[in-house]
C-alpha cells in the first residue's frame, strides 16, 4: 500500500476527532471517531485484503472505549484508552521478551531483518516508548482540559512517535542484516 494512503488511513480518524470535537463536543466527536475508524479499517482491507495488526487492535479499542464513552455519556473511557492500550502494548513486548521471544521481530520481520541484538534494543526502546506514551496521556488527561488533551492525542503523540521512530533508525542502520545477493547459489548474478 503507498505509504501516504496509510498515513492517511491511519492519521484520518484522529483528525476527524479533532474536528469532531473542536466543533461539537466529546461525544459526537467520540461517535465520529469511531465511524472514521471503521471506514479506514474498511478501506484497508479492500485495498490489500488483510489490516494490518496495530491499526486493527487500535480500532477494537477504539469501538469498545468508544462505545462505552457513548452509552455511558462518560468522557473517561475514551480519555484512559491510550493510557490501557500503550500498557498492553509494553506489558506484550516485556512478556515476550521475557519469554526470549521478541515479538516486535514477528511484527516487523519481513519489512527489516535485523540481528537479534538489534531486535532486542527495538524491543527495549520500544516498551519504554510505550510506557512514556501511557504516563503522559495520563498527565494530560487529568491536568488539562478535554480541547488540550485531544489536541496533545492528535498534534503530540503523532509527532513524538515519528520522532522517536527516526530516532531508532541508527540502530536498525547498525543491525541489519543485509539481503543475500541474488543467484541460484547465493553468487552475484553475472551480466
Amino acid at each position: 500500500m503507498n505509504q501516504w494512503l496509510k498515513l492517511a488511513l491511519e492519521m484520518g480518524p484522529l483528525l476527524v476527532f479533532f474536528i469532531g470535537n473542536s466543533r461539537f463536543g466529546i461525544f459526537p466527536a467520540t461517535i465520529a471517531f469511531m465511524v472514521a475508524t471503521i471506514a479506514a479499517l474498511s478501506v484497508s482491507y479492500a485495498l490489500v485484503r488483510s489490516i494490518p495488526v496495530m491499526p486493527l487492535v487500535g480500532g477494537v479499542f477504539v469501538l469498545f472505549f468508544g462505545g462505552l464513552t457513548i452509552y455511558l455519556q462518560d468522557d473517561l473511557f475514551i480519555k484512559i484508552k491510550p493510557t490501557i492500550v500503550n500498557l498492553i502494548f509494553a506489558a506484550l513486548l516485556l512478556t515476550g521478551l521475557l519469554m526470549k521471544r521478541l515479538f516486535i521481530k514477528i511484527v516487523l520481520g519481513a519489512a527489516i531483518q535485523l540481528t537479534d541484538r538489534g531486535w532486542l534494543l527495538l524491543t527495549r526502546a520500544w516498551i519504554g516508548f510505550f510506557v512514556l506514551l501511557a504516563v503522559a496521556n495520563e498527565v494530560a488527561w487529568r491536568n488539562f482540559p478535554t480541547d488540550t488533551w485531544v489536541s496533545f492525542k492528535v498534534f503530540g503523540v503523532m509527532p513524538l512517535t515519528l520522532l522517536f521512530s527516526l530516532a531508532l533508525v541508527p540502530i536498525i542502520m547498525k543491525h541489519q542484516i543485509p539481503e543475500p545477493p541474488v543467484g541460484t547459489n547465493g553468487d552475484t548474478p553475472s551480466a
